[in-house]
């Protein structure tokens, strides 16, 4: 009759560790039914669950394990599991599997407490809590990027309260923190949509516009209400339009010349890029601008207002059709059609209400520092960090981009 052992190690590590104790076993024919190893700043901690298959020899392997890791400055610990400990155990795997992803400038301990505590209270067990970010500096800095991402299991009686508890903490502490299921797409995502002004780049160019024609204030406060959901966006569009008639061509050079990227957006593409993502740009700004970024960035597609000129006088109206929030989530469909990708391979990320269509129609919506109402209905939001903390929601650590 075989029995089951689960084997704790921990210690200083050492090369060839598990080839030392998984060769002990072998010798005795064990077969290994879980393992699993960390290290933190260089001190292991590593467990195996083995089947011995003759109960006769348990004694033996474990004496002899016991000696060469004592011989090697390492402390064990055995520890006998039952049948029914174990099925009960194996069964439990089969349960859903989810990621919860902690985003901030620096993790905290309190952080952390939090969000286990919300788990625990929504019947979620941590089976896995794995470093994304490179380990910080020791140096005070106000860019820097940390991530701990954690595997957990269980069925969530109500995930909308469970994903209200995340976002209120999320505010109160500053800090993002993500919750999605951890489905073969997660990993797999080919797809990325991006909405323009406050996303991709800081500014919001009509207001930039509105600002050289004189009517800066006048347009910037009806770009708000706009973006907050507050009024039609094609309607808000067309009056702030019609308020830039008669600018001068020649200063739409001079606003993209100073348009400033978004904290993490270049390292973002450049990823992206190399790992063979697929990107596009869908903006209700102007695609002057945005093939201005599409140059800077090697972005894919451009979907953007045309603005109208003649004489070199801009005549307050664009060419066909007005990009707004419908619009975008065709065009997010159009493309993945296209790219022959699922929408659950598609990310979209935006900041303004014009954005909820395409961030629902997506498999990862993405709300960035967004306005309160877009960040209450998207799925996911960042707020705290830069734009490349999305890497971190698709599971990708900070060694494994460009």
């Amino acid at each position: 009759m075989s029995e089951l052992v689960l084997i704790n190690v921990s210690g200083r590590d050492k090369p060839g560790l598990t080839s030392e104790i998984t060769g002990i076993m072998g010798r005795y024919d064990v077969r290994i039914l879980d393992i699993g190893q960390a290290v933190i700043h260089d001190h292991l901690t590593w467990g195996i669950l083995a089947e011995i298959p003759d109960e006769s020899k348990s004694s033996s392997v474990v004496k002899e394990l016991l000696f060469r890791l004592h011989a090697l400055d390492l402390q064990v610990r055995f520890a006998p599991i039952s049948e029914a400990e174990y099925q009960s155990w194996a069964s439990g795997r089969n349960r859903a599997c989810y990621i919860v992803t902690l985003m901030s400038r620096d993790i905290k301990a309190e952080q952390i407490a939090r969000v286990s505590a919300i788990t625990a209270r929504h019947g979620l067990n941590i089976d896995n809590i794995s470093r994304l970010s490179a380990r910080p500096s020791l140096k005070p800095s106000d860019d820097r990027i940390a991530c701990i991402e954690f595997s957990v299991r269980g069925t969530p009686e109500d995930p909308e309260k469970l994903r209200s508890d995340f976002l209120h903490i999320a505010s109160e502490m500053n800090v993002d923190i993500a919750f999605q299921e951890d489905s073969i797409f997660r990993r797999n995502r080919r797809l990325v949509v991006f909405d323009m002004d406050s996303t991709l780049i800081e500014a919001e160019v009509i207001d930039e516009l509105a600002r050289e024609a004189g009517v800066g204030e006048q347009v910037a406060a009806i770009t708000e209400l706009a973006m907050q959901g507050k009024l039609d966006f094609a309607a808000s569009f067309a009056e702030r339009l019609a308020l830039l008639k008669g600018l001068d061509e020649s200063v739409l050079a001079a606003i993209a010349e100073r348009l400033k990227l978004t904290e993490g957006a270049e390292h973002l593409l450049r990823s992206l890029k190399s790992l063979g993502y697929r990107t596009a740009i869908l903006s209700g700004g102007f695609s002057y601008f945005a093939r201005n970024l599409q140059q800077r960035l090697g972005i894919d597609y451009v979907y953007a207002n045309e603005l109208e000129i003649v004489d070199g006088k801009v005549t307050g109206r664009v060419s066909g059709r007005i990009v707004d929030g419908q619009r975008k989530a065709e065009l997010l469909k159009e493309i993945a059609l296209k790219e022959n990708v699922s929408r659950e391979q598609v990310i979209a990320v935006g900041d303004g209400a014009n954005d909820l269509p395409m961030l629902s129609q997506a498999g990862l919506g993405v709300a960035f520092r967004a306005k309160p109402l877009v960040k209450e209905s998207a799925r996911h939001s960042i707020s705290t960090l830069g734009l490349d903390a999305i890497l971190y929601l698709i599971g990708f650590r900070e060694s494994e981009t460009h």
